[in-house]
């Protein structure tokens, strides 16, 4: 029996007594059910019948003496205590419980996703680093979060958009290409532009696709290095996520915003609105109406448009793709985009509180990392999964709330040992995968027998009320925007686990007094029901967080 169908057995029993005139209420489209604390308390808990009292215009207890008569009657449910003030504490029996383990196998990967987000359209940013440079370790940490947010909120049921911004205008790109053509004519990089020797292997690789780049005029030598190194940028910066198994959907560039006049027409649209003003003859957006602590310019008085106006634009671009939730992944340098964000949404007529969510990420610093020798003084994501692992890095970044500082240390991630988390779930589900190769060996098959009584121990009941927390833990972490709960969770099933078998509770027949090899019996067959669906779940889980999970360790 898994949460969701005790919590739709306790919702049954809700209809059956409204139906027979137990109780007069509005029955909720779902119920609720828990693992208590306490497990002396019972396998899984709900307080329904405190949530349902007043519209009951009942006494808790009483509504909870109503269900737990209804649910002892419920096949698989071993009995049921009411405590407290009205909170139901509901026991099942072994076969009940047991049985989750063959729904978990056959559901394979599908086993965890949900429903919960089922309708809602979300384009989600992140990283959309400047093209001007290697992507650093600041960029991996979004990386790894955003990816693993995308894969959850997926999983959830919601349809997701992952989308990277490039900031290809401005004068950024003007000072990358003259830093370009500098290196590429062997003279100092210009005051304010890029330096760092990935500039020079540019430099090298337009050289090559333009022979003449120095016989040019100045302006078209640094147009032309400006667009080559870029695109070059780009294309690294895009194989570099690609390494680190991250994939964007949409790569959306700025240029594009100027070059169709999406801006000009973002003005004009929010003017429409009423919150556009003409002050000393700028273009102003009134984004204090919206609780910004200052009205933005989007156009100068020069009559050149601004970065804010291309947010405008953006974030018009995005509503018109038919984009309801739009949630940005920012650095920790970004706490005063929320409020202007925010502001043109609800300039645009929207609802901010619904259609825009900005997630603000906190410093990371790796001890022991090396600097980049090409980038100058930053540690850059490739170093990174080279030295480390990409697993390691994508596991250890997720495995914490993103408004956290993060410092890590670069050995511990590296180790072979329990201490290290990402081994330590890693090598739990390459021993299942083991005892499942020595299962086959010994001629223990799933198919020929299941008996869900028989997961009976202590060590198997943990084991199962973990598995299934599995769907619930998804869930909330989607609706949250919390990937590390999921890390979490896979270490507590991964101790489980490792717990359950060094329990000699066997999958392989052992070997008796006599020498003889003893019969293969329904539970070894159903031991490895539940070594399988365990492996299912870690894979389940790893997969959520873009990190492998091994056969063999």
């Amino acid at each position: 029996m898994t949460p969701e169908t005790l919590a739709a057995a306790v919702r049954s029993c809700l209809l059956a007594a409204v139906e027979s005139g137990e109780l007069a209420l509005e029955v909720p489209g779902s119920v609720v059910v828990e693992r208590p604390r306490n497990r002396e308390h019972g396998d899984w808990a709900t307080n329904v019948a405190l949530q349902l009292a007043k519209r009951a215009g009942r006494p808790p207890r009483e509504v909870a003496e109503v269900l737990a008569a209804r649910l002892r009657e419920v096949d698989g449910v071993s009995g049921v205590d009411v405590a407290g003030p009205g909170f139901l504490n509901v026991r099942v029996d072994a076969a009940s419980a047991g049985g989750l383990a063959r729904s978990v196998v056959e559901a394979g990967e599908a086993y965890g996703r949900n429903e919960t987000l089922a309708g809602e359209v979300v384009n989600l940013e992140f990283v959309s680093a400047n093209p001007t440079g290697p992507l650093h370790i600041g960029h991996t940490r979004w990386a790894a979060l955003g990816d693993s947010l995308a894969r959850l909120l997926r999983a959830a049921g919601a349809v997701v958009t992952t989308e990277f911004y490039v900031n290809d205008a401005g004068a950024q790109m003007d000072r990358f290409g003259a830093s370009v053509l500098a290196r590429a004519a062997g003279r100092p990089v210009p005051e304010g532009g890029y330096n760092g020797e990935y500039v020079a292997g540019l430099a090298e690789q337009v050289l090559r696709e333009h022979p003449d780049l120095l016989d040019l005029p100045e302006d078209e030598a640094v147009a032309t290095a400006r667009d080559t190194g870029y695109r070059l940028q780009l294309a690294e910066i895009e194989q570099t996520l690609a390494d680190f198994d991250v994939h964007f959907d949409v790569w959306f560039s700025e240029r594009t915003l100027h070059g169709s006049g999406a801006v000009e027409k973002a003005v004009a649209r929010l003017r429409e609105q009423g919150h556009v003003d003409d002050t000393d003859g700028a273009v102003w957006l009134r984004t204090t109406d919206f609780g910004d602590d200052k009205d933005r310019v989007m156009v100068r008085a020069n009559g050149e448009p601004t970065y804010f106006a291309a947010d405008a634009a953006y974030y018009l671009s995005k509503k018109d793709r038919g984009f309801l939730r739009k949630v940005y992944l920012l650095g920790a340098d970004h706490h005063g985009y929320v409020k202007r964000l925010q502001a043109i949404a609800a300039c645009a007529g929207d609802d901010p509180a619904t259609s825009i969510e900005v997630l603000i990420g906190q410093l990371v610093d790796i001890g022991g990392a090396r600097m980049s020798k090409r980038a100058g003084n930053i540690i850059e994501l490739r170093d990174l999964v080279e030295w480390i692992g990409k697993d390691a890095v994508r596991y250890s970044l997720a495995r914490y709330p993103a408004d956290s500082p993060l410092s890590l240390d670069a050995e511990e991630m590296r180790k072979q040992t329990n201490d290290n988390p990402v081994f330590y779930v890693q090598y739990a589900h390459a021993r299942t995968a083991a005892v499942a190769r020595n299962a086959a060996t010994a001629g223990v098959r799933r198919e020929d027998g299941f008996d869900a009584s028989l997961l009976d121990h202590p060590s198997e009941e943990v084991v199962l009320a973990a598995l299934a927390q599995f769907p619930g833990v998804v869930a909330q972490a989607a609706q949250l925007r919390e990937p590390h709960r999921v890390a979490r969770y896979l270490e507590d099933l991964a101790g489980s686990y490792h717990r359950w078998y060094d329990q000699q509770r066997r999958v392989v027949p052992g070997v008796g007094p006599d020498g003889e090899v003893e019969a293969v019996t329904d539970a070894h067959r159903t031991r490895l029901w539940l070594n399988d669906a365990v492996r299912t779940v870690l894979a389940n889980g790893l997969q959520l967080l873009g990190v492998s999970a091994p056969e063999r360790m």
